[in-house]
């Protein structure tokens, strides 16, 4: 909701008024290529919970920081995706040690231990990638339980004909976890961690949050043309092939670039208070 200003007549009126969550600004302590970041990923964070990819407090989007090897942003486990803000995103390092948070006061939010195993993993391995996506939507988490995957049955599967596969070992929270995570994502810009969700990742947000967009697409087509209960269309492997290297880096803009800015207009209309 947009933050709202009591108006003088009802300034002693201590009703409970719409508006997001407030914390310290931390700007002035941040440079300003971080800051920057900051904006960005919180914005991602409002985008996925108007698109319906959030999961109460649960689920994790993580964002490189610009210039320091070793440090990320993720949310404060406590907190809805509608109410995260530039400030009140928790810079930590790969040891889990939390190098720069608002103070929360009295709840004292903290990192979530999955979301530090799961993102500290990917950063330390993938230098290239600035963002980290992880969810729990109903399509995913059901697309995850399938046995035979993601299938390329249209266009946009086909994007990711070639993607990871993590298969459920628990709630991801020993780091000894780690090593598989990394190996099955490989090069992959895309996760399916079985029996669990989605993950993507991108050299970007706006790609991230593009590839996150167009696989929980993927996964609605999916189940729901299997809920048909009549055969699929097969499409031929050379023509899948071919579909997925036209969705590469070396033949097309990099994803986001087009429509980042258009959604950031949209966010903008409806609550700015994430730039806080």
């Amino acid at each position: 909701m947009p933050l709202t200003t009591p108006r003088d007549d009802d300034a002693d009126d201590d009703r409970p008024r719409p508006g997001p969550m407030h914390f310290p600004d931390i700007r002035a302590a941040c440079s300003p290529a971080e800051w920057k970041v900051r904006v960005q990923l919180a914005a991602c964070y409002r985008l996925m919970d108007l698109y319906g990819m959030s999961d109460l407090i649960a689920n994790h989007i993580s964002a490189r920081v610009p210039g320091e090897d070793d440090a990320f942003l993720i949310n404060a486990y406590g907190l809805l995706y509608e109410e995260i803000t530039a400030s009140s995103l928790i810079k930590i390092n790969g040891k889990g040690e939390i190098l720069a948070q608002p103070d929360f006061g009295e709840p004292g939010y903290g990192v979530n231990q999955a979301g530090f195993v799961i993102h500290s993993a990917i950063h330390r391995a993938r230098h290239e990638v600035e963002c980290v996506i992880h969810t729990h939507t109903w399509p995913g988490m059901a697309l995850s339980s399938l046995s035979c995957g993601l299938l390329p049955m249209n266009q946009t599967a086909m994007r990711f004909a070639r993607i990871g596969y993590h298969d459920y070992q628990g709630v991801v929270l020993d780091p000894s976890e780690q090593e598989s995570l990394v190996r099955d994502l490989g090069a992959n810009n895309a996760l399916i961690l079985r029996n669990h969700g989605l993950l993507t990742v991108g050299n970007t947000i706006a790609e991230a949050f593009n590839a996150m967009h167009r696989l929980e697409l993927s996964a609605k087509a999916q189940l729901a043309a299997m809920a048909c209960n009549t055969d699929l269309h097969a499409v031929p492997e050379d023509c899948i092939e071919k579909t997925y290297q036209n969705y590469q880096p070396n033949v097309r803009r990099p994803f986001g670039v087009l429509e980042w800015p258009a959604l950031i207009r949209k966010l903008d209309r409806l609550d700015q208070s994430y730039k806080l």
